[in-house]
C-alpha cells in the first residue's frame, strides 16, 4: 500500500541512507512481528477476542505512527493515512492464526470495519491513479507509470520496470539496433568493456561447472538451489552485457542522456553543463557528489554542472555535482559540445 507522508515528494537529504525513513519502515517491522509471535501464547490462546483486538490496534497504530515519523515536519495526507490502515487490515486478515482468524469472523463489526477500510483506499487511490493516468499521458505519454505510481512507491517501481528490461533484453533481442531516438546522435562506450565482461562470464560459465558438482557430491538439493540462482545471475550479466551496446550515451536537442547499459540512466539538460574536462584528478572521481558511470574503466569526459541534481535511490539519494564516463571514441563527442556550446572551450 502506499503510505508516503505526503502527496508532494519530500526534500531528499543532501547524502547517505536516509535513516528517518529506514527506521519508519523498520520500526512498524519489528513491532508487528513481535505481535504475531505473541500470538502463539498461552495468553493469547486463552483470551483470543483479546489477542485479536490488541494485535489490529497494534498493527494500524505501528503503520500510522510509522507514516508520521517519515517527516515530522508536515502533517500526513489523508490518502497516506487511509493507505496505512489499509495495510494494518491486510496485515491482521493474513498475519492471524487460524484458530484466531475465526474469532475475528465471530466479531462481525470488526472486519467489516477492515473491509470497508480498504475498500476506501482502493476506490481512492483508482480515482487519483485515473486522473494521474490522464495527465500523464496527454503531457508526455507515460500515463500507465503515473497510474502506478499511485499504488507503488516509486522506487520500488524503478527497481521492477529496470529488472522486467533486463529480463527481456537477456531472453531477447538479439540482433537489436542501439537505441537511438530521432533528433538524437548516439556514442559508444560498449567496446572496452566487452573484453572484460565477456571475461566474466566465461568464469560464471565454469564456477556453474565445477563448484556445483563439488556442492552437488554433498547435497543435491543445495546444489539445485545454487545452480537456480547461478543461472539467474548468469542471465542478468547476458542482459548487462547487452544493454551496453543497446544505449549508448545520446546527444539530442533536449540536452545529454548518460547512460551505462540498464544501470545508470541521468538526463542532463544542456543549459545545466557548467563545464567539460578531459583532464581531473581521481578525487573529483570518487566523490560523492560525482555520478562516475565509467564502469570498471578511467572515465575520459567529466561535466560539470551549475545546479546540483538530485539523483533517487531506493534506500538513498545523492545530490550530483559532476558527471564523469568513458567513450570509445570521444573526439565526435568533443566536437559536437564545442559545436553545441558556440566554441566554448573544452578543459
Amino acid at each position: 500500500m502506499d503510505a508516503t507522508a505526503s502527496e508532494a515528494p519530500d526534500e531528499p537529504p543532501r547524502g547517505g541512507i536516509a535513516l528517518r525513513p529506514l527506521l519508519a519502515l523498520a520500526a512498524p517491522a519489528l513491532a508487528i512481528t513481535a505481535g504475531k509471535l505473541a500470538l502463539s501464547s498461552d495468553l493469547a490462546a486463552a483470551y483470543p477476542a483479546s489477542a485479536v483486538l490488541l494485535f489490529t490496534w497494534l498493527c494500524a497504530d505501528s503503520l500510522c505512527l510509522g507514516l508520521m515519523a517519515r517527516d515530522s515536519r508536515r502533517r500526513p495526507a489523508p490518502r497516506a493515512v487511509a493507505g496505512a490502515l489499509a495495510t494494518a487490515a491486510c496485515v491482521v486478515a493474513l498475519g492471524l492464526p487460524a484458530n484466531l482468524r475465526e474469532t475475528l469472523l465471530a466479531m462481525p463489526p470488526l472486519p467489516l470495519a477492515m473491509a470497508l477500510t480498504l475498500g476506501l483506499y482502493l476506490g481512492w487511490s483508482a480515482l487519483v491513479a485515473r486522473a494521474r493516468f490522464r495527465a500523464a499521458r496527454a503531457e508526455n505519454g507515460h500515463g500507465w507509470t503515473a497510474a502506478a505510481e499511485t499504488i507503488v512507491p516509486p522506487a520500488l517501481l524503478r527497481f521492477a520496470r529496470t529488472e522486467i528490461a533486463l529480463l527481456r533484453l537477456a531472453l531477447f533481442r538479439w540482433r537489436a539496433e542501439p537505441e537511438v531516438p530521432a533528433g538524437s546522435t548516439g556514442y559508444a562506450y560498449h567496446r572496452h568493456l566487452a573484453p572484460m565482461m565477456i571475461t566474466l562470464l566465461v568464469l560464471q560459465f565454469i564456477e556453474i561447472g565445477v563448484v556445483h558438482l563439488l556442492v552437488g557430491l554433498w547435497s543435491a538439493r543445495a546444489a539445485l538451489i545454487l545452480f537456480a540462482l547461478s543461472m539467474a545471475g548468469l542471465v542478468y550479466l547476458v542482459g548487462l552485457i547487452k544493454s551496453l551496446r543497446l544505449m549508448p550515451v545520446l546527444l539530442g536537442g533536449t540536452g545529454l542522456r548518460v547512460r551505462a547499459g540498464l544501470l545508470i540512466d541521468q538526463h542532463i539538460a544542456c543549459a545545466q553543463i557548467a563545464e567539460i574536462a578531459t583532464s581531473f584528478d581521481r578525487e573529483t572521481i570518487d566523490a560523492r557528489t560525482t555520478l562516475n558511470a565509467a564502469l570498471l574503466a578511467w572515465p575520459n569526459v567529466l561535466l560539470r554542472l551549475r545546479e546540483p541534481i538530485v539523483r533517487p535511490g531506493l534506500l538513498r539519494t545523492r545530490r550530483i555535482e559532476a558527471v564523469a564516463f568513458r567513450l570509445d571514441d570521444p573526439a565526435p563527442f568533443l566536437a559536437a559540445l564545442r559545436e553545441r556550446f558556440d566554441g566554448q572551450p573544452i578543459q
